[in-house]
């Protein structure tokens, strides 16, 4: 049984994130207070900074003493919450638009914890009344939020960059990131669940040269700043492969695999 978060709960920052928080945690009948700039912020048990990296020393500075103090932040470490103590850090592992935009799905949504150790088990009990699937960061912020950002922000943009090579084809430009959407989601869900390279299908998988030789000619018409982006993606996938890459087959019907 989870242990329950003390209450009731301060959130500091109405932004994207905090504004999600907040109805979370009104769903899950968690008392709270949201607190936007200005405004005093009361004592609580926890308070938790959902502002941006470079406001969260200034939002800690007017947090009364005596309670955890923790931030939302990927990529900070405790320094800016001091004096604080006992400090640490809730970060929900996901991707926020805002509630006018889109409210992710909180079961299971992974939420890493970090800081003091009684931090560490305010922010667990707060995680886990929000349904947070919880995990210990106990390594380095920088490559826990590089990752973060590879796997989230990256892969909009390489969706964004599929999206103009589809338009490029004659597919309407307005059209094209929702058609290629459900193939990107499947292609993570497979990974996730059996393991990259596992699961991964296409030319590269299974040695398809002469299709790989076509992508490069087209590209390199349509944009070589495309083609680019290709070229690094292929050696990458190249080296996921590894040695167990599919002996070369001069064309996609040769292959007898007819998959992405």
């Amino acid at each position: 049984m989870p242990t329950a978060a003390p209450t009731p709960v301060v959130i500091v920052g109405p932004g994207r994130l905090g504004r999600t928080v907040a109805g979370w945690l009104s769903e899950a009948g968690v008392s709270h207070h949201l607190v936007g700039r200005g405004e005093t912020v009361p004592p609580a048990p926890i308070t938790w900074l959902t502002v941006p990296d470079r406001a969260i020393a200034e939002a800690a500075s007017s947090v009364p003493r005596g309670g955890v103090v923790l931030h939302a932040s990927g990529a900070t470490g405790l320094a800016p919450l001091r004096p604080h103590a006992p400090a640490g850090s809730l970060h929900p592992l996901m991707t926020f638009p805002g509630p006018e935009l889109g409210v992710p799905d909180r079961s299971n949504l992974p939420a890493a914890v970090a800081g003091d150790p009684a931090a560490r088990v305010a922010a667990r009990a707060l995680a886990e009344t929000l349904g947070f699937r919880v995990f210990d960061l106990p390594g380095d912020r920088r490559l826990y939020h590089a990752a973060a950002v590879m796997a989230g922000n990256f892969a909009t943009t390489l969706l964004a960059q599929a999206a103009e090579v589809l338009a490029g084809a004659g597919v309407p430009p307005e059209d094209a990131p929702a058609l290629l959407a459900p193939l990107a989601r499947q292609s993570l869900a497979n990974a996730a669940h059996s393991g990259p390279a596992r699961t991964l299908t296409g030319p590269v998988a299974r040695g398809d040269e002469a299709v790989i030789s076509a992508h490069r000619a087209a590209l390199g018409s349509l944009d070589p700043s495309l083609a680019l982006t290709y070229e690094n993606l292929l050696e990458a996938t190249r080296a996921l492969v590894g040695p167990d890459i599919a002996p070369p087959v001069t064309s996609r019907t040769d292959s007898g695999d007819s998959d992405v």
